[in-house]
């Protein structure tokens, strides 16, 4: 290899990771970087990673990319929350929602709720988000303006940087759903206007050098494609990084056991259905079903573990649950590798998208893994010396936002009431990630703080903790025993300000569908 700086950089596999990563390269370097992505004609998108987190606004404003421009061709919807249905019971239902909590006398709202909060659902008095979900209701008005000034700080952010420098900073109030290869194909075009050469064709080797670095790719109708630097965005086979880097796989198998889905695309009349604004995950005897609302359609799935059930009971559990008008729809079987690739950059290959790792879409991290991959690898981009200290820098950035969201996925299974089948009895008993037995001990009587949650990036912050723990009910929790001796006027105030500002934007905000028809028109 050259004792040059890397400027060809060949991207392996489409998809959302493939295009993704493209499409930000080019944004990121111009002409400065060759980028080539080569795709096989007969590999479609997964399809589980149409939800985001609320994060994902920095992509597409790095792109330049105007919600006018991609949201309509995409499909696109506004999320605002995840709406977890039965897991602690039957009927129950609660919201983790894209909202900053509030605190008052020097103390979060979840502790004042705990000791004597205006009604049972935390959600609805401690944050508004989750009127505007049960309601319905945009999250911009029909003039493009956000809901509300309380919400727009996110609006002015400073400009070029990561997520991970952005969090504790602001709360921007929602995320998208939208059609992953839609996007994928938006953002193929994005990137060719732009000078990547796209190659459809199938891999067939790859090929080394003396130091067990990649030289080439060996297509099987354009021959070899030579570059510096390779991206593996050849989902869960990983071609590249696990098969011809032989990089081990560390499986989160032993603390969540869901390895298996089903999906279906469902057609449905939005207009005459309406919009939820949010994904909903319900619980079911062997795991989960995710409703993601789209124009046009829904996109549902059952995540399971397949030692709990069979395929063919959880289709025949998702078609039940979708309705009729999934009785003609082509049902996609999914299965899941679940957990990270020990190094997701080695040598000169560096992995991105579900080829680094997975960890199960009950909280949409999916999009967020490829998003926080592509950010850290500009990030510590490679010079002429290939310094490795910047291959290890990615590394653990990498592997601790897979690490912490493990922990994150683990709390909704231990922390749910629900035990009326062996699954869920199961996943109280089931191992869990080092520390994180300490952590809930001290949850119960501590709620979690940036002091007690997983101490590094992981997208989630410790109010994300507090929605879970709170919702679904199965671990017992307690105020601060501070407010024993503290003066409840300001929490009761803040009570009336977050149900008076819930009233007024339900009453004054549009529904979703309502303003994304108004965006498409």
């Amino acid at each position: 290899m050259s004792a040059k700086n890397p400027d060809r950089v060949v991207i392996v596999g489409g998809g959302t990771a493939g295009w993704m990563t493209a499409s930000y390269l080019k944004a990121a370097f111009g002409d400065r970087l060759s980028v080539t992505l080569v795709e096989s004609g007969k590999i479609g998108t997964i399809g589980v990673g149409e939800a985001t987190f609320s994060d994902i606004r920095h992509f597409f404003e790095f792109l330049d990319l105007k919600e006018e421009d991609w949201m309509p061709a995409c499909n696109a919807t506004y999320k605002l929350a995840v709406r977890f249905e039965d897991w602690r019971g039957p009927g129950h239902h609660f919201y983790h929602p894209f909202e900053q909590l509030r605190s008052a006398g020097g103390f979060p709202l979840t502790d004042w709720w705990l000791r004597n909060g205006p009604s049972e659902r935390f959600d609805k008095d401690c944050f508004v988000m989750a009127s505007l979900c049960d309601n319905g209701r945009s999250p911009r008005r029909l003039d493009g303006s956000l809901l509300d000034q309380d919400f727009a700080e996110g609006a002015g952010d400073p400009a070029g940087l990561t997520m991970s420098e952005h969090q504790g900073k602001t709360q921007f109030p929602y995320a998208y759903h939208f059609e992953a290869a839609l996007l994928a194909e938006y953002l193929a075009g994005y990137s060719i206007d732009r000078g990547v050469r796209r190659i459809v064709d199938e891999v067939r080797h790859v090929r080394l050098d003396e130091r067990g670095w990649i030289d080439h790719v060996v297509t099987k109708e354009h021959g070899q494609i030579h570059g510096d630097l390779f991206v593996d965005c050849t989902g869960f086979r990983g071609v590249l990084l696990n098969q011809a880097l032989d990089v081990p796989f560390v499986s989160y198998q032993d603390t969540l056991p869901n390895d298996s889905a089903v999906a279906l695309q469902v057609p449905l009349d939005t207009e005459k259905a309406g919009l939820r604004p949010c994904t909903t995950a319900t619980a079911q005897k062997a795991g989960w079903i995710w409703t993601i609302p789209l124009i046009g359609r829904i996109g549902t799935g059952y995540v399971y573990a397949k030692d709990y059930c069979e395929q063919e009971e959880a289709e025949r559990t998702l078609r039940e649950f979708a309705g009729p008008g999934a009785a003609e729809v082509e049902a996609n079987h999914i299965r899941m590798r679940i957990g990270r690739s020990e190094q997701s950059w080695k040598n000169n290959c560096v992995a991105v998208g579900l080829s680094s790792g997975f960890v199960e879409p009950l909280e949409s991290t999916g999009i967020f893994f490829i998003h926080h991959a592509i950010e850290q690898l500009v990030k510590h981009f490679p010079a002429a010396d290939w310094h490795p200290r910047l291959r290890e820098r990615y590394n653990s950035a990498v592997a601790n936002v897979m690490d912490g969201v493990r922990e994150f996925l683990v709390v909704h299974y231990k922390g749910a009431a629900r035990d009326d089948t062996r699954y869920w009895k199961d996943t109280k008993t089931r191992a869990m990630p080092d520390a994180l037995a300490e952590r809930i001990e001290r949850w119960q009587v501590q709620l979690p703080d940036s002091e007690n949650v997983f101490p590094y990036y992981h997208g989630l912050p410790p109010y994300s903790y507090m929605c879970v723990l709170l919702g679904t009910g199965g671990i017992p929790l307690r105020p601060s025993s501070a407010l024993n001796l503290s003066d409840e006027t300001a929490a009761r105030k803040e009570f009336a300000a977050i149900r008076d500002k819930a009233k007024f934007l339900v009453d004054t905000l549009p529904s979703q569908y309502e303003y994304l028809a108004e965006l498409r028109a």
